[in-house]
């Protein structure tokens, strides 16, 4: 009974098994609790999942500071035991919200990467970047809280991180602008992985999208590679979410076609293309006079986005142009051009000297070849035997 009652550090025998019995019992139900909720939950849904990772993060650690807090409520504690007591508990929580955060980070990286891999590959690296760049965030803040905890003044650390960051980030601005292009890039997908693009006169597929740069096959055979914030700044045309193909070509009649066949045309263009497939037609009208051509407009839609589906339509319409031209008598119109000379009196005088000239020459040459023809001849009869 006086070892019951015998005081140690200001509280009983009794106090302290007490307390002791409180901290064991807060523990185990605590920890029993964990494993049910382990047991019982099943990441079926991402709520779930989402709790499942929490708890499964949850160490014992910390239950063991729960225990042990609620535990010292019983007993009275010196000033300096209780402020030891809440150094070591804040310490112990901080860890803990450090590891949850790891979680979770760790939790929504591969949750991210599971959805993506098979319609943006392109974009692991840069969820995975995304997932280590809060990680760091994340246990630079919890290390400051840690020093601040023991009661070092932080202030000078914190203003020192800040400089640094601002020189790090001017000595790297380029990096870092690549960087958050391609975090940009992976939100916004203005292109994925296997998409045909053209970047102003370049066009490639995209093969792979990564922190700093794009790489692009182009169609002759070489890699083309973008730093993502250039490929940002430039106008983009994605050929891999083209629905249809709107093409408009144009076909000029020879000047002096009857103007019967002239209103013909339009609807021997409009057959031309609706017996293709799958094509939508849209027009074809006399345009204009061309220089040297009566112009005919005409503009369709290739219901495809593949490129060699077009131009096989295409061919096709302008064999079937060509066959139904021809068989209407209607020339195909070429680049010509009519001069128009105005002589002068003087023009013509000495036109006609160089017309004698040139006559004179060719009947002197007209003499020589007949003479010579001539000579051959004679050469060539067989003498006397």
């Amino acid at each position: 009974m006086h070892l019951i009652n015998s005081i140690i550090y200001g509280n009983s025998t009794l106090s302290w098994l007490i307390a002791l019995g409180i901290a064991v019992g807060c523990a185990v139900v605590l920890a029993l609790v964990r494993v049910t909720l382990l047991k019982v939950l099943k990441p079926t849904t991402t709520g779930r999942a989402f709790t499942q990772n929490v708890i499964q993060h949850t160490r014992y650690t910390f239950f063991a500071v729960i225990s042990i807090t609620i535990a010292a409520t019983y007993l009275t504690l010196s000033a300096r035991s209780e402020h030891v007591l809440d150094v070591i508990a804040t310490l112990i929580t901080l860890l803990q919200v450090a590891w949850w955060g790891h979680g979770l980070t760790t939790f929504w990286v591969h949750r991210v990467i599971k959805r993506r891999i098979k319609e943006d590959i392109g974009s692991v690296t840069v969820i995975r970047t995304i997932g280590t760049m809060i990680l760091v965030a994340l246990w630079i803040v919890i290390l400051i809280a840690i020093i601040a905890t023991l009661g070092v003044n932080v202030t000078g650390l914190v203003a020192g991180l800040g400089i640094g960051g601002i020189a790090i980030a001017l000595a790297v601005q380029n990096i870092v602008g690549d960087l958050f292009a391609s975090i940009s890039i992976m939100v916004d997908k203005p292109f994925v992985v296997g998409d045909v693009i053209q970047v102003g006169t370049m066009l490639g597929t995209v093969q792979q999208i990564g922190l700093k740069s794009t790489r692009l096959a182009s169609l002759s055979g070489e890699q083309l590679i973008f730093g993502n914030g250039d490929l940002l700044k430039s106008r983009i045309q994605n050929y891999k979410r083209m629905v249809n193909r709107r093409i408009l070509f144009t076909i000029g009649a020879e000047y002096g076609t009857p103007a019967e066949q002239v209103e013909a045309i339009p609807e021997m263009i409009k057959s031309a293309i609706t017996a293709q497939s799958p094509v939508r037609f849209d027009r074809a009208h006399f345009k204009e006079y061309g220089d040297s051509a009566l112009t005919y407009e005409a503009v369709y839609f290739v219901l495809s986005p593949d490129y060699n589906t077009y131009m096989d339509i295409q061919q096709a319409i302008n064999f079937i142009l060509y066959r139904d031209f021809e068989a209407a008598g209607i020339g195909m119109a070429f680049p010509t051009r009519t001069v128009m000379l105005h002589l002068t009196s003087d023009d013509s005088a000495a036109i006609a000297t160089i017309a004698k000239a040139h006559a004179q020459n060719s009947d002197r040459s007209a003499t020589q070849e007949s003479s010579t023809s001539s000579q051959g001849e004679g050469d060539s009869t067989p003498g006397p035997k």
